[in-house]
C-alpha cells in the first residue's frame, strides 16, 4: 500500500517466482539501503505459504554484509534465519511481539481529552527528544529514522501548555502503531489510551490497517489493547536484528530495567 502511495520509504518487493509465488519479501531499494551499518532503513518484511521458499529468499536477496532487521508473523521464520546467518557466521538478536489487530475502531470507547494538554501530531522538532526516549534511539541514524517517520506517515501527539509532547504514539514505515511513549511526570493519566483511539481512527480514515506490535514483556501496553477491545493475534511477530549495533547515547529519561514506555 506505501508503495502504491509514492513508495516514500523507497520499498521493493521481491517474490519467490512469477506469477505463482510461495514467499514475498519487501526490501529497501539498493540505492535507499546505502549505509551497510544503518539497520533502521536496512528493514526487511517477510511473507510466506511455505517455509522453504521463504528460506531461499531469505539467503539470495537479503544482503547479509549489512546490518538489518527483518519483520515477519509467521513461526519458522526466526529459525529459518538463523540457520542462514549460522551459515554464514553472523549473529542474529530476536525481539518476539504481540500483534494487535482492530477491524472497527467505532467500537473503540469514548475518549475525554485532559483540558491540560492539547492534541496535535509530531512534527520534526520533536525528533530529539523521540530520540532520546526510545527504546531504538540514541544515536545519528536513529535520529534521521524517526525524522523519516515524522515526515511521511500518520501520527498523534499531546503538548503541553508550551507545546511540548509529553505523550505521543507514530506509525511506522509498514503502518503499523510503532513508536509510544508518555514522559514519566504524566503517566497514569490515561493519554495512551487516548492516542490509540485518536491514532486508529486517523488510521481508518487514510485507508490504513489498523495494527501494531507489542514486546512481549510489555505486559502494561498488552493490557491498554485489550481493555479497548483491540484484539490479539495468535501469532508472535519476530523482529529479528543483524548486527544492531546501536551506539546508544544517554537518555533524558531513563527507565528501570522492566518499566514500561507508556
Amino acid at each position: 500500500m506505501n508503495i502504491n502511495r509514492g513508495n516514500l520509504a523507497g520499498h521493493e518487493v521481491l517474490m519467490d517466482s512469477w506469477p505463482e509465488f510461495k514467499a514475498v519479501l519487501i526490501r529497501p531499494h539498493r540505492e535507499v539501503a546505502s549505509d551497510d551499518s544503518d539497520f533502521y532503513t536496512n528493514t526487511y518484511a517477510v511473507h510466506y505459504r511455505e517455509l522453504g521458499a521463504c528460506r531461499t529468499l531469505l539467503g539470495s536477496a537479503v544482503n547479509w554484509d549489512q546490518a538489518f532487521r527483518i519483520h515477519g508473523l509467521r513461526d519458522g521464520l526466526y529459525e529459518a534465519s538463523r540457520d542462514i546467518a549460522r551459515s554464514k557466521g553472523a549473529k542474529l538478536d530476536v525481539l518476539r511481539c504481540f500483534t494487535y489487530f482492530l477491524s472497527d475502531p467505532s467500537s473503540l470507547p469514548e475518549i475525554q481529552l485532559d483540558p491540560a494538554v492539547r492534541l496535535s501530531s509530531l512534527d520534526v522538532s520533536h525528533v530529539d527528544l523521540l530520540n532520546e526516549t526510545w527504546l531504538f534511539g540514541g544515536n545519528e541514524r536513529s535520529r534521521k529514522n524517526l525524522a523519516s517517520l515524522i515526515r511521511h506517515f500518520p501520527s498523534a501527539c499531546l503538548l503541553d501548555a508550551t507545546g511540548c509532547p509529553v505523550s505521543w504514539l507514530a506509525a511506522d514505515a509498514f503502518g503499523a502503531l510503532g513508536t509510544a511513549y508518555t514522559l514519566p511526570q504524566h503517566r497514569g493519566r490515561g493519554y495512551s489510551t487516548v492516542l490509540t483511539n485518536v491514532m486508529a481512527k486517523r488510521l481508518q480514515s487514510l485507508g490504513y490497517p489498523i495494527y501494531g506490535n507489542v514486546l512481549v514483556e510489555n505486559i502494561h501496553m498488552q493490557k491498554l489493547m485489550e481493555r479497548q477491545g483491540i484484539q490479539r493475534q495468535p501469532s508472535l511477530c519476530y523482529f529479528i536484528l543483524h548486527n544492531a549495533v546501536l551506539n546508544r547515547a544517554p537518555t533524558l529519561t531513563p527507565r528501570a530495567a522492566g518499566e514500561s514506555p507508556a
